[in-house]
């Protein structure tokens, strides 16, 4: 347990600091993009998300996971699902070419088509570096990814500042993600020195088919319901409109979209290490669902009670109808991580037959909300999101209380304390930050003064995970 534990530990640190740190860069560099770009600029490309998102699934069509959770695996499997790869980018970077002038006359945006067939190049462009991660993360080396990411974003976000600075609009945000993309895939083969062998086997394929093909489908999926409410938004306002949803998205995910990553990049081949141990793999992951509240309550709720300061000071006006949706969304996406964990059990024990079956329970609801939300505006979709997210959340935890015993209300029992903490870090807070003068008074306090509270809070409420850090920590 010691080893698997200083593993894990190896694993979490340098994924934190792959993550914390191209997030922060990426955060900085979006925030000076902000400046410089128009709402409508954020919206045109939020228009072509889920097109982005849905080409990226097909390409790596489960197969990325299905290497990391076979156990038998070799060099045939990693060139052949390489070769594949490479295949079905092409392929869909010709659907998509074909499909822009479609993907325009949806939106009523004449020069999306022209975009879409340029940023459609880094659907071919990551197909070159999808083996090379998964090999990494079989290893649960993030040591190599987090120097590559934080390489690529910085490189690339420098360049996307200059064009915007420059005037090239919407198109610095289009140049950055490509030559994004490039480096990484450059620098990755740089590092692992991997080359695939001139082999393909269909037998290699079919092997991880039946795991792979149940991924594919739940990725599509997931896919689509995220990015649904930006289809919606999209089609039915202006531009403007969901570019300040797209970046509302863009803030509130910098805290749990990196947390998320995190844990799905390290407890996915974490737990399918110890999958023939149930009982092990029960424990640690119970422990790590608690550990993850505890964090992530925590940090949303701040963002959500600093939202207004951090707009109007970093952002500017221009932007502060985005702050209701950001404080909505904190809220939607603070069970989103322990949602991954759930889902993540059950592709490591090989049931991603239930993990899409789970998918697809999820849609009515979705579906639902929206259909009562759109015609009362982006803030009610918002709102709509939220309730629905709190659902979903319910539905994620179905199969894992069945399998394991830890259902959703039972992990929502585990983390009353740390719930009444952040209730408490919150009542203290706001009268504090009342009393502020300045938006830049604010956010220095609230940064400062938010976690020593929640921290002593927890502290005399005796949490339990509060304790387990502080053990890290001194490791």
């Amino acid at each position: 347990m010691g080893a698997l534990r200083d593993k894990a530990l190896i694993g979490f640190v340098w994924s934190f600091v792959e993550k914390a740190s191209v997030r922060g860069v990426s955060f900085i560099i979006g925030l000076l993009l902000a400046r410089l770009l128009s709402p409508s600029d954020y919206g045109l490309i939020g228009m072509l998300a889920i097109l982005m998102s849905v080409s990226q699934i097909f390409i790596e069509s489960g197969f990325s996971k299905a290497l990391v959770q076979k156990q038998d695996r070799n060099e045939v499997d990693f060139s052949t699902v390489f070769y594949f790869n490479i295949g079905v980018a092409i392929l869909f970077y010709f659907v998509l070419f074909c499909f822009a002038p479609i993907v325009a006359d949806f939106y009523a945006e004449p020069s999306l088509c022209t975009i879409l067939r340029v940023l459609a190049i880094n659907v071919i462009l990551g197909s070159f570096n999808i083996v090379q991660r998964a090999r990494l993360l079989i290893k649960i080396d993030f040591k190599t990814l987090a120097q590559v990411n934080f390489i690529s974003t910085l490189i690339s976000g420098l360049i996307g500042v200059f064009l915007a600075y420059c005037n090239y609009g919407v198109w610095a945000l289009v140049y950055q993600t490509l030559l994004c993309t490039c480096l990484i895939s450059v620098l990755l083969s740089a590092f692992t020195r991997w080359c695939p062998q001139w082999v393909f086997s269909f037998r290699s394929l079919k092997s991880m088919f039946s795991f792979g093909v149940n991924l594919l489908f739940a990725g599509i999926y997931a896919v689509v319901l995220d990015n649904i409410y930006t289809i919606a938004i999209g089609k039915r306002f202006h531009a403007s409109e969901l570019g300040y949803y797209t970046r509302s998205t863009q803030i509130t995910d910098v805290a749990v979209g990196m947390i998320g990553e995190i844990l799905n990049a390290v407890t996915y081949p974490l737990f399918a290490s110890i999958q023939s141990d149930r009982k092990r793999l029960a424990t640690v992951y119970s422990k790590m669902l608690s550990m993850t509240a505890f964090i992530v309550f925590p940090v949303m709720t701040l963002l959500a009670v600093l939202a207004f300061p951090l707009v109007r000071l970093v952002l500017t006006d221009k932007w502060l109808s985005a702050v209701p949706l950001i404080q909505w969304l904190c809220f939607a996406r603070i069970l989103t991580p322990i949602s991954v964990l759930n889902m993540n059990i059950l592709n490591a024990i090989g049931r991603s037959d239930l993990y899409l079956k789970v998918d697809l329970m999820k849609l009515p609801v979705i579906v639902l909300t929206m259909i009562f939300t759109i015609p009362l505006g982006v803030k009610a979709v918002v709102v709509g999101n939220l309730v629905s997210t709190i659902i979903c959340y319910f539905i994620n935890t179905y199969y894992p209380g069945k399998l394991f015993g830890y259902g959703g209300f039972k992990q929502l029992k585990g983390c009353i304390k740390i719930i009444l903490s952040t209730g408490c870090m919150v009542m203290v807070l706001i009268p504090v930050l009342n009393i502020c003068t300045s938006c830049l008074e604010q956010l220095i306090v609230g940064v400062l003064l938010g976690p020593l509270i929640y921290i002593v809070v927890a502290y005399l409420g005796k949490v339990e995970d509060l304790s387990e850090i502080i053990k890290v920590i001194k490791r």
